[in-house]
């Protein structure tokens, strides 16, 4: 039996056909640069979860658990989008 995270089975229990039929029929992903919308979905929700106060939170949290969130079809963009996000200008 594998270790599920408490994160993973909550994303698991979100109908991703559904979200996707609803992505196509709002275009919420036509001219996207850097992530898709459910990568946008899964990092506000792991954001939400973890408490996070900032961007520079939310992509260290990330960078920890890149292995395990492979599974719910992060995109691998996400990360770097973050990271430039979190940059001081």
């Amino acid at each position: 039996m594998t270790n599920l995270s408490l994160f993973s089975q909550i994303i698991s229990k979100l109908p991703r056909q559904v979200f996707q039929s609803l992505v196509i029929h709002h275009k919420s992903d036509y001219k996207q640069k850097g992530m898709d919308s459910w990568t946008h979905l899964i990092s506000m929700l792991f954001w939400h979860f973890a408490k996070s106060t900032s961007l520079r939170d939310i992509s260290n949290d990330l960078r920890s658990a890149t292995g395990n969130l492979n599974h719910l079809g992060l995109t691998h963009g996400l990360i770097k989008v973050l990271i430039k996000l979190s940059k001081p200008a």
